[in-house]
């Protein structure tokens, strides 16, 4: 479903110049989990913002293929990727409070993805936000529904972040250190949640962490980062 080729991503320029990502290959089939496990600063999270063209704008990739489905990302200009970001293939990041505007409803930033994407009405987006909100295990969905996302605690606002995630039905989920920012018992039950959510979905599952234990519970395959580079992959039972 997805194949990385060969991809290059730099910073500055001339003597400046600076490789963040280095000739990295990787695939993930429709239903499989790929992790991608590394330090900070090993390009694992700019590999996955790639795939969508959410990179830096200092960021340029200079060279390598990313085909989806068939289709060259890389050759989209905005108005095509937004066909993709969102709908096909979406994402979590690390920290939900960034990413969650705080001035707006929790259940409404939900409904905006999916009356985009799926162009229903605003009643009808909302059954579907409520149903979503069950789907990953909220509590009381018409309250968190009315809830801004200071409200609630940093578990339920990344379940939101989930339930916005695969709102679409995507057909490949990044997931960019989402348990990083939460406690033990949390981390798990997100895991769990993402875990049956790719086997209900039958999408693939990039996760992206600096834990190689958090990866062995969520991830078929697994590479490793270092430096820009694949320093190591294989099937993660072996």
């Amino acid at each position: 479903m997805l194949k990385i080729n060969n991809l290059t991503i730099e910073f500055g320029s001339g003597d400046s110049k600076v490789i963040a990502v280095d000739d990295v290959s990787i695939e993930v089939d429709r239903g499989a989990s790929l992790g991608i496990v590394g330090e900070s600063g090993s390009g694992k999270s700019l590999t996955a913002l790639s795939i969508i063209q959410l990179l830096p704008p200092q960021a340029k990739l200079t060279s390598g293929k990313i085909i989806f489905d068939k289709v060259d990302l890389t050759k989209l200009v905005k108005n095509q990727i937004r066909e993709y970001r969102g709908n096909r293939i979406s994402m979590i990041f690390q920290e939900p409070m960034t990413a969650l505007n705080p001035v707006i409803k929790c259940g409404k930033q939900v409904a905006e993805i999916i009356i985009l994407h799926q162009k229903l009405s605003k009643k009808e987006a909302k059954k579907k936000v409520l149903e979503l909100f069950n789907k990953v295990n909220l509590p009381r969905p018409e309250n968190i529904y009315r809830s801004y996302p200071h409200q609630l605690s940093g578990g339920q606002k990344q379940r939101i972040m989930i339930a916005m995630a695969i709102a679409n039905k995507p057909d490949l989920l990044i997931a960019d250190e989402p348990t990083t920012a939460l406690d033990v018992t949390v981390q798990k039950e997100i895991i769990s949640l993402l875990n049956n959510l790719r086997k209900d979905y039958n999408m693939g599952l990039i996760f992206i962490s600096h834990d190689l234990g958090v990866i062995s519970e969520v991830a078929d395959q697994v590479v490793v980062m270092y430096k820009g580079s694949i320093v190591e992959s294989g099937n993660i039972k072996n």
